[in-house]
């Protein structure tokens, strides 16, 4: 058991974090993902992990346009708007994340849980950094935790047991290459 933190302004946060999981599901243990400020998506890895048994709990006002992209109908262009919307404390997507999660490291039901862009939620004052690490301290003895996003506290990288910084050197993004269906969502 411990807290792993997965941050930095590379890709791959959240890919990371659902091969974790899926090794503990591989190994027979039960995990699950916590989303906080992502909302239902178009993402491929929610089909992906519906298929694999691994539940992804979303907390965030989600894409307008993500049926449009799921059939292929539509192009994510990178607007932002899905994002937005859950800066907005009045939803209270991140505090209710928080409360999920508590729940589901209460019920002794699982070996993993992820806390996926917990870090945005801090950085935005959506959370109380002392509330999560209370959060670490009370449940990384009953449950692996994973912790994601960019910009990690340093209160949170100190109550780690391991913590990774994924760093981008080139992405077609600046050579103007658009999102890639299958790569980026």
């Amino acid at each position: 058991m411990g807290v792993t933190v997965i941050t930095g302004n590379g890709k791959g946060k959240t890919t990371s974090a659902l091969g974790l999981a899926l090794i503990s599901l591989g190994e027979g243990g039960k995990a699950a993902v916590v989303q906080f400020l992502k909302g239902n998506s178009y993402a491929g890895e929610l089909l992906a992990a519906q298929r694999a048994g691994l539940k992804i709990y979303q907390f965030g006002w989600g894409c307008p346009w993500s049926s449009l992209i799921r059939s292929g109908e539509m192009h994510c262009k990178s607007c932002g708007e899905c994002f937005r919307h859950n800066r907005d404390p009045q939803y209270g997507f991140a505090p209710k994340a928080l409360a999920l999660a508590h729940s589901l490291a209460e019920s002794g039901d699982y070996a993993m849980l992820v806390l996926d862009e917990v870090s945005h939620a801090l950085r935005r004052g959506l959370l109380e950094v002392t509330d999560l690490v209370e959060f670490l301290d009370k449940y990384r003895d009953r449950v692996d935790l994973v912790l994601t996003g960019r910009d990690m506290k340093a209160e949170i990288l100190a109550a780690a047991d391991e913590a990774y910084e994924l760093k981008e050197s080139k992405h077609p993004f600046h050579a103007g290459i658009p999102s890639r269906r299958g790569i980026e969502y």
